[in-house]
């Protein structure tokens, strides 16, 4: 596993990741979504694509840590007792309320709330594609620069821990395994992503490919 410098992480993301939010029908850049890696299937017999205008806005942090062995990414594990989405791996993150000025303040105002990364150690820098999920969300994923003197204060009723993995690993698209399950009756394949014992899948899994096709192109690696 290669080092991924942060230097050279802000770099690109300079270059490559969109200034300005994605809209909703946005026709420079399709969306990704949980449907990305499955065939289109007769009609009748598959859920449909999710129409972006109809589903839930949300907004995740894509928080990139400076360390000097190496860019890390920072997730969280999600609370066990959490109705949805109980005890996977995601990005700090949420529902856009109505209070929120942009993604970018609901992304920043979630990871306070759920982890406690203060603002004051977050560079916003850009936004990847938005991505859609067969839950019913459409999530704006704001990737961010983070200054290594922070500390967290974990909301346990939220998130069970946070944990660091090493942008190297992720920006290598031979850790980008493909797997799958039944949901609702239908094989959906995704991404996955298995770092020591984590195992990263889904639209977590799915936003980390976005950052590396965005970062350095489908066929390239770190």
């Amino acid at each position: 596993m290669n080092a991924f410098e942060f230097a050279r992480f802000r770099q690109l993301a300079g270059q490559h990741l969109r200034r300005e939010e994605p809209q909703p029908g946005d026709l420079i850049a399709r969306p990704r979504s949980d449907f990305d890696l499955d065939q289109p299937l007769p009609a009748g017999m598959g859920l449909p694509l999710p129409d972006e205008v109809s589903l839930k806005p949300a907004a995740v942090l894509v928080p990139v840590i400076n360390r000097p062995g190496g860019a890390t990414v920072l997730l969280t594990m999600r609370a066990a007792a959490l109705r949805d989405h109980s005890a996977q791996i995601a990005f700090p993150g949420g529902k856009i309320d109505a209070g929120d000025a942009s993604p970018v303040e609901t992304a920043l105002r979630e990871a306070e709330e759920e982890i406690g990364l203060s603002r004051a150690h977050v560079t916003p820098l850009g936004f990847l594609d938005a991505y859609l999920t067969g839950t019913g969300y459409r999530i704006v994923p704001v990737v961010a620069a983070v200054e290594p003197a922070f500390e967290l204060s974990i909301n346990r009723g939220e998130v069970d821990e946070a944990f660091e993995t090493p942008l190297g690993f992720l920006m290598n698209p031979a850790n980008h395994e493909r797997h799958g399950r039944i949901w609702k009756g239908i094989y959906r394949s995704y991404y996955a992503m298995a770092y020591a014992d984590r195992y990263i899948w889904g639209a977590t899994a799915g936003i980390l490919r976005n950052l590396h096709d965005r970062l350095l192109g489908a066929s390239q690696t770190p």
